[in-house]
């Protein structure tokens, strides 16, 4: 049996001239985006029959040929995927689909769950739902994953398949109009600041908005106990790496043997956008666990210029994966009960560097290879503990009720004393 997606409650969608009852709609989980192996066609999209889906094929080598990298090509695909299931679940071509389908689409998957897919060794048995889906940790302050799709998620969902409709749209192979519109404005850029770039402002009409997030970081005193969780120097090397040079994990991962110069302590990477290759400065620390890394491995694998520089630790040896690099370090985090990822160790090098005041934001902006200055001042906010301890400072400056001085014998800021007199009006006591 296939397991299906089904909405979690009973929400009817209905169409003025064809209503469709989603509540009651099954979606199976048919078809399948598939890996090639082969530079020039990296991944395609199959029906249920195992046949190949032309028309997303041909808008991926419009995006291949535009630049796009295979991980992008792999994401619109899935997310083409949603989209085709959904159309062949409710009988519908994807070149006959109007706006009717479209918004019963988006609006779905807001409200239906995640596929429940069963577990690669035991194909038969589907998980069971997560009970802490949407839970928040109390040592990160992240929520969980829920058992819907997240926002960002059906924002992507919608962009993707609008301009999977817009390319067809240009090249007459596909329906007269985009079943995914975009949303009416009235004057373009009313109120623009002359001193600012302009921004596009037209957006999908059923893409969702989305909350502006700050970048999480990881704290001091919490990046050295997760350190200390780290079980060899291969991984306190890269650790040390992503925490000082502030590289993208999968642009460190990419790496080889001959990037990495000790002598002037930096190392090479392949941006993730521009392809380009770039020096990078590390902290001496990530070149010393290097050294130890390598040491180990010496005659057990090849070091040369272009070999791989990140390997598995036990045989057969592979080259080391993002997936097993994201799990090294999220067992680091959960013994203490925290979900850290591993774009976090980016944000905490952004942080520090940020706060360091002999630290141009420029030269920020240069290693973490920000196109616009704007996106590197997001560092420059305060963080929120760093407000709250502020405030509570203020408080004890101005003698105002609230946390004030440490009782005598206790250790400063551990148990805050109120004013007798504001207990009293509080409590109706007289304050004893």
């Amino acid at each position: 049996m296939r397991p299906v997606w089904r909405l979690p409650s009973p929400v009817v969608i209905s169409d003025g001239d064809a209503p469709r009852d989603l509540a009651a709609l099954v979606v199976p989980l048919t078809g399948s985006v598939q890996g090639t192996g082969d530079v020039f066609v990296p991944y395609r999209l199959v029906d249920a029959a195992g046949a190949v889906v032309e028309p997303v094929s041909a808008f991926l080598a419009e995006l291949q040929a535009s630049g796009r990298s295979e991980a992008t090509l792999r994401s619109y695909c899935k997310a083409l995927l949603r989209w085709f299931r959904f159309t062949w679940a409710i009988s519908v071509p994807w070149d006959e689909a109007t706006r009717a389908e479209a918004r019963d689409f988006c609006r779905w998957l807001q409200l239906a769950d995640k596929p429940a897919r069963p577990h690669w060794r035991r194909p038969g048995d589907l998980p069971a739902p997560r009970p802490g889906a949407g839970a928040v940790n109390p040592v990160t302050g992240k929520s969980a994953p829920g058992n819907t799709y997240a926002a960002s998620t059906v924002a992507h969902c919608e962009t993707v398949v609008r301009t999977f409709y817009e390319f067809h749209l240009d090249t007459g192979s596909g329906p007269m109009v985009n079943p995914f519109p975009l949303a009416r404005h009235g004057r373009a850029h009313p109120h623009h600041n002359p001193m600012d770039p302009f921004r596009p402002e037209r957006a999908g009409l059923y893409r969702p908005k989305l909350a502006r997030r700050l970048p999480r970081q990881i704290p001091d005193e919490m990046f050295t106990k997760v350190f200390a969780e780290l079980r060899s120097d291969r991984d306190r090397a890269l650790v040390a790496f992503w925490v000082s040079s502030g590289a993208r994990a999968a642009e460190l991962l990419g790496s080889t043997a001959g990037d990495p110069d000790p002598a002037r302590q930096v190392i090479s990477v392949v941006r993730k956008g521009s392809r380009a290759i770039q020096e990078l400065p590390a902290c001496p620390d990530a070149f010393v666990y290097l050294a130890l890394y390598q040491h180990r491995l010496q005659g057990k694998v090849a070091f040369g210029a272009d070999d791989p520089l990140w390997w598995t630790l036990r045989p057969p040896y592979r080259q080391l994966t993002y997936d097993a690099a994201r799990m090294m370090f999220t067992r680091a985090g959960a013994a203490l009960g925290a979900d850290y990822s591993l774009h976090d160790l980016r944000h905490t090098a952004a942080y520090r560097m940020a706060r360091d005041p002999k630290m141009l934001l420029t030269d920020i902006q240069w290693i973490l290879g920000h196109r616009h200055l704007s996106t590197t001042q997001i560092y420059l906010n305060p963080l929120p503990e760093d407000v709250i301890a502020a405030a509570v400072a203020y408080f004890q400056r101005r003698g105002l009720p609230g946390p004030a001085a440490a009782a005598p014998g206790t250790e400063p800021g551990t148990a805050p004393v109120y004013d007798p007199a504001s207990l009293s009006i509080l409590f109706g006591t007289d304050g004893s």
